[in-house]
């Protein structure tokens, strides 16, 4: 698990000649959340045990969120949990979710391109950005005959923080979001998803 072993963004960016900007890039696109949603992840965050592990984060912060978003785009994305993700020695682990095109050839199939690679970590988000711009470097050089933007989030299942890789520069947002201001979270997951599917039609038309 090599994506493990990069534990400052620094390291990585030295490592593979890639510039770091900040800017606030997002645009929040409004979602429409459903009561029961709101009403099951009010019920978990007070009555369950959500954040003593990062699979506990996943489980029950990070993947509900992401998962309700995805089901909107899914006739042209597969929603990856934990899947084996491999460019070279260096570069290799298993991010806890990868957003992918839907392969023609049926929803098992681990297509290309990678559009968003996602890292939780309990409060280590220097440890994550690491991990995640590693992960994000992997896709961008695995999916090399496709320039698209490959976009990173890290979470700690209440905060929330989004990247972006264009070729060589990688920019964090500034602003992160938490999982307290449900609709504006929502709303930014949904902009990003909307970044991708706008890439996939390009793809598509080239």
């Amino acid at each position: 698990m090599a994506f493990s072993n990069f534990k400052t963004v620094s390291e990585v960016l030295k490592e593979y000649q890639v510039t770091y900007n900040e800017a606030n890039f997002i645009t929040e696109a409004p979602f429409d959340i459903s009561d029961y949603f709101r009403e099951d992840l009010e019920t978990v965050m007070r009555e369950g045990v959500v954040n003593n592990s990062e699979f506990a984060i996943c489980e029950n912060l990070i993947y509900p969120v992401i998962k309700e978003v995805w089901k909107c785009y899914s006739r042209k994305f597969t929603l990856w949990s934990h899947q084996s993700f491999n460019y070279d020695e260096k570069l290799s682990g298993y991010p806890e979710y990868i957003l992918a095109r839907r392969s023609p050839l049926g929803k098992v199939v681990f297509d290309k391109p990678y559009f968003i690679l996602v890292e939780a970590k309990q409060d280590d988000f220097a440890g994550g950005w690491a991990q995640c711009l590693a992960e994000m470097i992997a896709a961008q050089r695995l999916n090399n005959e496709y320039p698209i933007t490959i976009f990173g989030i890290v979470s700690n299942g209440d905060r929330w923080q989004f990247g972006k890789l264009e070729r060589e520069i990688f920019t964090r947002n500034i602003t992160f979001y938490t999982i307290q201001e449900l609709d504006k979270l929502f709303a930014v997951v949904n902009f990003i998803f909307h970044q991708c599917q706008l890439q996939l039609d390009n793809l598509v038309t080239v």
